[in-house]
């Protein structure tokens, strides 16, 4: 697999400095919720999505040093992804995220709701101060599709009449929207013209949509210790994504499983092996290189640079995951 400390390379010292400043920038009054916010800075995320930021920021400012407002939006971003991933946990109810303890298991849900909503209203409040009314619009919209993926992902647990539309409505909100605002608030603040923002913001889209294709397939295919839970986890809770969706137009069986809630024994096996069996994961994989050949097709309109070639790069990673 392409190691992404190669082609973060070019942002490797902005990602340091990124680091160390969100734990300052989160520093809250309360000894907990501090320790909370340390505790995830911590637990060695890759950082892709600030990277996305400062890459972004640097190839449209290659004859000018970047701002500190760039800087600022890559910290919101990671702060904004990182909210997301508490929220999700407590949700998920997950003991561990990248095999490290989670906030909700070291102290409760109750202080990781909490955790997570402080570390939503901090973000906003250093977006406010970017003074930039459409970065912060697109930012809160971000914040709001999150939302807005949880609810509809709660919602249609279980519910085999899900469409591939839907699901990628849904990947886009919990996964996408966030990629894609944040790559276009960087062009913005850097003054770009609004065919290479609406370009950047499209790169952003596709990637995150990539990237949830190939969650969901790892999902299936990835060993325990690798994910940090049991494989399948996402269809035995009810939540229903591309490889068995695919696999559920092969066999219909799977539906049945799945509508009965795996109430009988052996029911959870034998839609594992379903979908494992089926064309499932291979359609998925083509779905998810579908959507990475399309944000390639955004990088024509960056002028070459060791920055436009780290996002080059990150598309290939996206998918080198998967072998």
């Amino acid at each position: 697999m392409i190691s992404t400390t190669s082609f973060f390379s070019p942002v490797e010292d902005d990602l340091h400095l990124l680091t160390d400043n969100l734990k300052r920038l989160v520093g809250a009054r309360h000894p907990i919720l501090g320790a909370a916010a340390e505790h995830l800075f911590d637990a060695g995320g890759k950082r892709i999505r600030p990277a996305i930021v400062l890459l972004v920021s640097r190839a449209t400012m290659l004859d000018r040093e970047i701002t500190p407002r760039h800087r600022r939006l890559a910290e919101i971003t990671e702060m904004i992804h990182t909210a997301s991933l508490v929220h999700d946990d407590v949700v998920d109810e997950a003991s561990l995220r990248r095999n490290v303890p989670t906030v909700n298991s070291l102290f409760d849900n109750r202080i990781a709701v909490l955790a997570g909503d402080f570390l939503f209203a901090q973000s906003s409040w250093y977006l406010a101060n970017l003074d930039n009314l459409q970065v912060v619009k697109l930012l809160s919209e971000v914040i709001r599709d999150f939302a807005e993926g949880e609810i509809f992902q709660g919602i249609n647990r279980f519910d085999t009449s899900l469409t591939l539309e839907a699901y990628l409505d849904k990947s886009y909100y919990k996964t996408a929207s966030l990629m894609a605002n944040s790559a276009k608030s960087a062009a913005i603040l850097s003054d770009a013209s609004s065919e290479l923002i609406d370009s950047l913001y499209n790169y952003g889209k596709y990637l995150g949509l990539a990237f949830q294709i190939v969650d969901d397939i790892l999902d299936f295919t990835s060993p325990t210790e690798v994910l940090g839970k049991p494989a399948g986890s996402d269809l035995i809770s009810g939540n229903i994504t591309a490889p068995a969706l695919f696999a559920m137009e092969e066999k219909p069986y799977l539906e049945t499983l799945i509508e009965r809630e795996f109430s009988e024994e052996g029911d959870q096996e034998k839609a594992l092996s379903i979908v494992i069996e089926s064309q499932g994961i291979e359609r998925s994989r083509e779905l998810a290189s579908y959507h990475a050949q399309l944000a390639l097709k955004q990088m024509d309109c960056l002028k070459p640079s060791q920055y436009s070639q780290s996002l080059i790069d990150l598309v290939d990673y996206v998918l080198s995951r998967l072998y």
